[in-house]
């Protein structure tokens, strides 16, 4: 059977069966579907708990970039949920604009919003993200608009961390088990730079050129002065940097509009915007918010 689990470890084996029980005492869900690791498989887990009583729902905005959306319905379509794709509109926020500490907190909370509409417009009982035990150990900008639109993250609820995830996914056959965090492509503009419709396509367009040629994990960075930092494993700035390459590289960013291209010597590094983000903005935010905001890249 699908839903059989013996071949699992037996730690993993029993937190899957109490998700499996867990998502079908809801009846019904709407699971915020990125593609990524968590999400696709709280999809999974969920189609084989509820099956039709499960829908996948995938936000769109210039923030999530076009390959994205296409493995999310591909991803969909393996697993056999139904999946609807909706707009949101995070990017008409100021708060989210200003991509302070609180960028995340505020794309969540207009997330999260639309889909508990979704789920009261097809009678869903409630709303499920992909957040795991090892996210709740942090202080996260997500997890605080998840709370306050009463979101249930199943994969915490049933102990999973992200090691038992990924074998899980293994599993299931899903493509994704060993896919790396791929956050949204607001991530990319440096703390304090506005995010803009005309700055992600700049990102989006040159990560897709560099995939294009060959490098699979990667950043494009966005910083003040349409300056871009490119960021690749240590053991690919070689390649990066020779002719004929190079200069190809150079020629199509500043047809994308970045004035300045530099390549980071430390490599690709998951994050590393965080060091721009000064200790006292975080108090700032904390003050406002009563919570305190940890600005870190997540998968979903």
């Amino acid at each position: 059977m699908e839903n059989s689990l013996s071949a699992l470890s037996p730690t993993v084996a029993e937190k899957a069966q109490r998700l499996i029980e867990l998502l079908k005492s809801f009846g019904s869900c709407v699971v915020a579907f990125s593609g990524g690791l968590d999400s696709t498989v709280v999809a999974k887990a969920a189609q084989v708990a509820l099956g039709e009583k499960a829908l996948a729902v995938t936000g769109v905005s210039p923030s999530l970039a076009a390959r994205e959306l296409d493995e999310c319905r591909k991803l969909a379509e393996l697993i056999g949920i139904r999946h609807i794709v909706i707009e949101t509109e995070e990017l008409s926020n100021p708060a989210y604009q200003r991509n302070l500490g609180d960028r995340c907190y505020h794309c969540k909370s207009e997330l999260f919003g639309k889909l508990g509409d979704w789920a009261a417009r097809f009678g869903m009982a409630v709303v499920v993200d992909g957040s795991n035990k090892d996210d709740h150990s942090d202080h996260r900008p997500g997890l605080k608009a998840a709370r306050e639109k009463n979101v249930r993250s199943p994969l915490a609820e049933c102990d999973f961390t992200k090691g038992e995830i990924r074998e899980l996914a293994k599993y299931w056959g899903l493509p994704v088990w060993n896919k790396p965090a791929s956050p949204c492509l607001s991530s990319r503009i440096a703390y304090g730079e506005e995010v803009t419709p005309e700055r992600l396509m700049m990102i989006e367009r040159a990560e897709s050129f560099l995939r294009e040629h060959g490098f699979a994990t990667l950043r494009v960075r966005y910083h003040r002065g349409d300056l871009a930092r490119i960021e690749v494993p240590l053991e690919d700035l070689p390649r990066l940097v020779e002719s004929p390459l190079r200069q190809t590289l150079t020629q199509k960013f500043a047809e994308i509009g970045f004035k300045f291209v530099t390549v980071d010597l430390n490599g690709f590094r998951s994050g590393s915007l965080n060091n721009l983000l000064p200790a006292e903005s975080l108090e700032i935010l904390s003050r406002r918010t009563g919570d305190v905001f940890a600005a870190v890249e997540t998968d979903e």
